[in-house]
């Protein structure tokens, strides 16, 4: 009797375990609900590039494809090219199209496609067609695949609508409000797992929040100094790498040496120590250069403390001070706390700073999510995004880099404050959902354990 008890014992411990095993197995099907702060009404990846949001750049990944990728470890990837030869110096490059991939309207990509496509985002690029090679001319850019991995150089078909290669195509859409994307069940990647996820955009911190507790969204965003609280409440936070720039950005160049007096006068003047610990409750990292170290590899080698004593004597030195005004984005409640200290900040230097959200402004308060994690590219285009005079050169040794970034610092046109996380809140049942390196969602093997009307 005892023998049969023991037998009965394993046999349903044995089937505990394969039901367990099961529950965890990745099942398609079900509509995945997100919202998000950005509302972008364009959904052409290089408008969706410049919107300074990681979940914006999110939507181009699920919707079209580069040539090729970096991952989280800085390795280029194959893509839509699988493979690819450079000349000596760089001068030419070659990449081999895949074969069978489709667009979502049904047509086969082709290099002609491909070559109008990286015009478009590259009007000084020399691009040809040559059979179901690409080719690229006279770039003579070690960082070029790097930069052929930025959202704004997917691969578009552009007629009367736009289409890509993505893992899911657009079902429905209210432009700035509410998306809807469906799996491509042809999709080169293999069908995600995902029937459709809903997208509901222009929603403010607190709105997700609610939508997220009441359990209407399985992934929200996470504002910076909510991401402590949301840890110890067990919301599934999940954070990309220090990839996005807090910082302060001047309208124009300085007009004299006492102006930039008084900007040296307002980056020493910022309190960065005790506006991460209260204000972003302690997340991020102050910033004195433009790159964070782990992309850098010297960031720390910028200053970061305040220097009010400094700062007071560089004020004194000046005998007219003029007013400044700070523009934010009214939209962002972090933005104006942050705008509001600078300002007090400043005031304890002499400085007036005026904080303001509509019309020009001598300066503003930006949020800038780094375009890579190639510093040479991120650098460049953080420059272009924030209108300063772009890199003299592009490629290098480390000194070469530091040396252009102390040149961009030198020109007073910017004063970094941070360097922050990007942060989601997951649900349980969205299982294998990841954050990537650069804060956009990694959806490649994301499923729900429940389906969801």
């Amino acid at each position: 009797m005892k023998r049969f008890e023991w037998r009965w014992l394993a046999i349903s411990s044995l089937l505990l375990v394969a039901a367990a095993v099961a529950e965890e197995r990745p099942r398609y099907g079900g509509t995945l609900h997100v919202q998000m702060r950005s509302a972008p009404v364009s959904l052409d990846p290089m408008q969706l590039a410049r919107a300074d949001s990681a979940s914006a750049t999110s939507l181009s990944s699920l919707l079209f494809d580069t040539l090729v990728t970096v991952d989280d470890s800085g390795r280029v990837q194959s893509a839509l090219a699988e493979s690819w030869q450079s000349s000596r110096e760089n001068v030419e490059w070659e990449f081999r199209l895949r074969r069978g991939v489709k667009f979502s309207d049904g047509s086969a990509l082709t290099a002609e496609i491909a070559a109008a496509s990286l015009r478009i985002s590259n009007p000084s690029w020399k691009i040809r067609a040559q059979d179901n090679t690409l080719v690229i001319e006279d770039v003579g850019d070690s960082e070029l695949l790097a930069e052929l991995a930025l959202a704004r150089n997917a691969i578009v078909k552009r007629d009367q609508e736009i289409a890509g290669t993505g893992p899911f195509q657009v079902a429905a859409s209210q432009p700035g409000k509410i998306l809807t994307l469906a799996a491509s069940e042809d999709c080169w990647q293999g069908r995600p797992f995902l029937d459709r996820i809903e997208i509901e955009m222009g929603k403010n911190s607190r709105d997700q929040m609610n939508a997220f507790n009441l359990r209407k969204i399985e992934l929200a965003e996470i504002a910076p100094e909510q991401m402590h609280r949301a840890s110890q409440e067990g919301q599934g936070l999940s954070s990309s790498a220090r990839m996005e720039l807090l910082a302060l950005i001047f309208a124009k160049d300085p007009s004299s040496v006492e102006e930039r007096q008084l900007r040296q006068a307002l980056a020493l003047s910022v309190e960065r120590g005790s506006i991460r610990n209260v204000l972003l409750q302690g997340a991020g990292e102050p910033a004195g250069g433009l790159l964070p170290s782990l992309i850098s590899g010297y960031g720390f080698v910028f200053p970061t403390a305040s220097d009010l004593q400094k700062a007071r004597q560089l004020r004194n030195e000046v005998r007219a001070v003029p007013a400044w005004t700070i523009g934010y984005d009214a939209s962002d409640p972090l933005s104006r706390v942050l705008a509001e200290r600078i300002a007090l900040n400043a005031k304890d230097a002499g400085l007036t700073l005026r904080p303001v959200t509509g019309g020009e402004a001598d300066l503003r308060l930006a949020r800038i999510v780094l375009a890579s994690s190639d510093p040479w590219v991120a650098l460049s285009e953080l420059l272009a995004r924030i209108g300063l005079p772009p890199l003299k050169s592009k490629g290098g040794t480390v000194q070469d880099l530091f040396t252009q970034e102390q040149a961009t610092l030198a020109s007073e046109r910017v004063i970094p404050l941070f360097h922050l996380p990007i942060a989601y809140a997951s649900a349980p049942t969205l299982k294998d959902f990841e954050v990537h390196m650069d804060g956009t969602w990694g959806m490649e093997h994301a499923w729900l354990e429940t389906s969801r009307p």
